[in-house]
This record gives C-alpha cells, sequence and structure tokens, in this order.
C-alpha cells in the first residue's frame, strides 16, 4: 500500500466531500451561511458605510465597528449579531479586532476565506432584491389558486 502525503490526503478527503450525501460536513457550514443574518453581516462588511434604506451596499470590503454593523442591520437583536459574528469568527471568514481605547473599539473584517464567500453573497442579495416583485405576484397567483 502506497503511502500519501499530507496534501494527497487533503486533495483525497477534499474531493470526498458530498453535499448531497447526508453524512457530507458541508451541509452544516451550507446550513451556517444560508442563515440570513451570516447573509447579511458577509454583505454588509463590503458595504462603503454611506448605505441608505433602499439602496445596494457597494464598494470595497472594509473593516467595520460593531456597532456600524449593528446600526446597518435592521432588526437584528445584540445577541444575535454576537453570536452570528462568534460563528463566522469560528469558521475563518471574519476577524476580530479589539482596540484598546476608551471605550473598547471593536471592528470586524472579512479574511482571505470570508472575502471569496463575501462575492457570491452579495450577488444572492442582489438578486433577492431585484426580483423581490416578481417573486411576490408569483406568491399572489399561487396563493389565489389554491384558496
Amino acid at each position: 500500500m502506497a503511502t500519501m502525503t499530507a496534501a494527497q490526503k487533503r486533495a483525497q478527503t477534499k474531493a470526498e466531500y458530498d453535499a448531497f450525501l447526508a453524512a457530507c460536513p458541508s451541509r452544516k457550514l451550507l446550513d451556517r451561511i444560508s442563515d440570513k443574518w451570516v447573509t447579511l453581516i458577509l454583505a454588509a462588511l463590503g458595504s462603503d458605510g454611506s448605505h441608505q434604506p433602499g439602496t445596494h451596499c457597494a464598494g470595497e470590503p472594509r473593516s467595520m465597528r460593531y456597532s456600524e454593523l449593528a446600526r446597518l442591520l435592521a432588526g437584528v437583536s445584540q445577541k444575535m449579531l454576537t453570536q452570528t459574528l462568534r460563528s463566522l469568527e469560528r469558521d475563518g471568514l471574519v476577524t476580530r479586532t479589539v482596540a484598546p481605547t476608551v471605550p473598547v473599539t471593536v471592528s470586524y473584517e472579512l479574511t482571505d476565506l470570508g472575502l471569496s464567500l463575501h462575492h457570491m453573497v452579495r450577488g444572492l442579495k442582489t438578486w433577492a432584491e431585484t426580483h423581490m416583485d416578481e417573486v411576490l405576484a408569483h406568491r399572489e397567483t399561487y396563493d389565489a389558486r389554491t384558496d
């Protein structure tokens, strides 16, 4: 039996990931990144900070303070924002930086891994905003048909 290098073992394991299989660990990752708060946080970390309701956030990914994220993400509770940011940090998608100021300033920034996901999430957010009227119309038609 031939021995494999660590790189070969990683490549074999990576090739074995198949989210269609029940036991695949990538399913848990898909569950995590499909959460609305994860999606919105990853999209927000790419905003230029000048987002106004009803407009699209655009710009290069940048560091954002916790308070900026909380203001931008209407409806997110402090507990949910904290839990979601911790999970993103644990997964290596964001980094957390604490500045020794008074009061302490905490900021979050996308990692390279998070940046690779950010671009897809931005596309998904834009698609949802662009096609919401169509989806609502289809829902209305469907609901009228099934009543």
